[in-house]
């Protein structure tokens, strides 16, 4: 398959991952719900491979849910902005930028969060405790070329473009909207770290709220992934889901940690997974590791043919 393209830098994306996430993904869906988009990546990488046929894209932060709209619905207008606002910081780049960000802030408007994503330190978002952005510039590039933005805003919109919706709605207003013959894929704020309040995250989620959305969305039969948790070496990060879900659980190798590398360690990261009983019923080909206990952990990377 040809690269996928992706105009939105997002620390913390499933970019990387989402070829073995899509894995799990049955066939014959009628829609693919993000409750929780962020840069939408599985939804663009599903879409890409025609796994679904329609698409629900929803982020509570709403200049975000916005920003993917209009580069899905408006992409030449879109692109033909970013490439304005992008070529007038080269007389001093790092006032343009702070300039901006104060735009942005004030204003909230989408267009401008695209050129902070491009151009923020390794795209990663920052908020302060009034809720807006404030992360600082990449003092080394100038962010995404222009060019190439705008083929991977091109790109996107042509994979889903009269196919998709966008929305900024709490995540359990999202859930309710889903059918049997959906999928929910969910990578809610990051618990393992934050808690409850993240500078990463616009807002960030109860341990407890979500658990009963998920006994919710068990009780009505939907077909669901979440990505929660993990591990690096010996430390885990967050809490695991409980066994009373009965969902599978999956550890997906995310390669050597930054922070280790740095560190002189030889520490794997590894990506929690985890499988609604309602979804495992409709994969076909499922390895014996399916028939074990639901408590079990186990580090999948069978070839994709396995699956659905």
């Amino acid at each position: 398959m040809k690269s996928i393209p992706h105009p939105i830098q997002y620390q913390g994306s499933k970019r990387n991952l989402a070829a073995v996430i899509l894995r799990y993904v049955p066939k014959g869906v009628d829609c693919l719900i993000e409750p929780f988009a962020g840069s939408a990546a599985i939804s663009i990488a599903a879409a890409a491979r025609k796994m679904a046929k329609s698409y629900l894209v929803n982020d509570l932060n709403q200049p975000l849910a916005e920003l993917l709209r209009l580069i899905v619905e408006f992409p030449v207008e879109t692109a033909s902005f970013y490439e304005q606002v992008w070529g007038a910081q080269h007389d001093d780049s790092i006032e343009h930028f702070y300039r901006v960000r104060e735009d942005f802030n004030r204003t909230q408007d989408p267009r401008l969060f695209l050129y902070l994503l491009a151009r923020c330190v390794k795209g990663s978002v920052r908020y302060n405790s009034n809720g807006l952005f404030n992360q600082s510039p990449d003092k080394r590039r100038f962010g995404t070329r222009p060019k190439t933005m705008r083929a991977n805003i091109l790109g996107v919109s042509a994979l889903l473009k009269g196919k998709s919706r966008f929305s900024s709605l709490d995540y359990r207003e999202v859930l309710a909207s889903a059918k049997s013959t959906d999928l929910v894929y969910m990578d809610p704020p990051y618990q393992g770290v934050c808690g409850e309040r993240d500078s990463r995250y616009f807002s960030g989620i109860g341990h407890s709220d979500f658990i009963a959305s998920l006994e919710e969305l068990n009780a009505r039969g939907i077909s669901y992934i979440v990505s929660y948790d993990g591990r690096r070496g010996d430390k885990t990060f967050g809490e695991s889901l409980p066994s009373s879900l009965d969902l599978a659980h999956i550890e997906l190798d995310a390669g050597r940690s930054s922070q280790s590398t740095l560190l002189g360690r030889d520490e794997v990261t590894y990506e929690s997974l985890y499988l609604s009983q309602a979804l495992t019923d409709k994969l076909t080909h499922k390895p014996a590791d399916y028939r074990q206990p639901r408590t079990q952990q186990f580090v999948l990377l069978e070839p994709a043919a396995h699956y659905a």
